[in-house]
């Protein structure tokens, strides 16, 4: 038996969470206020994910730089591949909120897509 002890990321409470793992699985938690601590403790320990941000060059738009997020969560050890898909991408304006930047990033079947409107210039 292992004990994991995590702060949770679900809500603003950040509770201090332990998990109890027996033979690799997590089958107990403790310290959450809350469903969703229970449901995030059981899933960092299985399956880790995340969203993903960053921002990437936009040219002829009334702003320079485009927010963009992954459309789900992706493996959280796939993160920095995600990030390094991105470099020396740019877009041309207009964007709008939700346009597909990358499909299937590093692989994940999960879509980049812009999280704000830009117009061209």
């Amino acid at each position: 038996m292992e004990i994991k002890e995590l702060v949770c990321i679900r809500c603003p409470l950040g509770c201090n969470l332990q998990v109890t793992i027996d033979d690799g699985k997590a089958t107990k938690v403790t310290g959450n206020s809350c469903k969703r601590g229970e449901e995030y403790g059981i899933k960092e320990c299985a399956n880790p994910t995340r969203i993903v941000t960053s921002i990437i060059p936009v040219e002829n738009g009334d702003v320079n730089m485009l927010p963009i997020k992954t459309k789900g969560d992706v493996p959280k050890e796939l993160i920095f591949q995600c990030l390094k898909e991105l470099k020396g991408i740019k877009i041309n304006a207009p964007v709008k909120i939700g346009d597909i930047i990358v499909k299937n990033i590093a692989g994940t079947g999960v879509d980049m897509v812009a999280t704000r409107e830009i117009n061209r210039i």
